[in-house]
């Protein structure tokens, strides 16, 4: 069995910085991708950022330029540095993966449970 786990949310004033971690904890797996969504308060969730098993990041247009996306292949984890923080990214953040469990080679896409990010003005 593998799950997710997040962490690093918290209250910061805009202008601050955070460190989202997920890490994934279990036997038996591959990761394959790595991701990171947000769900702000009253809207429907949205992709933050996404990172390739090589290390390639994309992100989406609300992040470009604050938020780095990075992976620790050793560590199963991934991370979310989110710089310059502002209101707007007021959110709860949730990490996401693609696994591979072995033996059978079954792909599952596997959801944290949810981190809050406040970002105070």
């Amino acid at each position: 069995q593998v799950q997710l786990v997040e962490s690093g949310g918290g209250l910061v004033q805009a202008g601050g910085s955070l460190r989202l971690s997920c890490a994934a904890a279990g036997s038996g797996f591959r990761i394959v991708d790595m991701a990171w969504h947000r769900q702000p308060p009253g809207k429907p969730r949205e992709w933050v950022a996404s990172v390739t098993g090589g290390g390639t990041p994309t992100y989406a247009d609300s992040g470009k330029g604050r938020f780095t996306i990075s992976r620790d292949n050793v560590k199963n984890t991934v991370y979310l540095q989110m710089n310059s923080l502002k209101p707007e990214d007021t959110a709860t953040y949730y990490c996401n993966a693609g696994v591979e469990v072995y033996p059978s080679y079954r792909y599952l896409d596997l959801w944290g449970q949810g981190t809050l990010v406040t970002v105070s003005s």
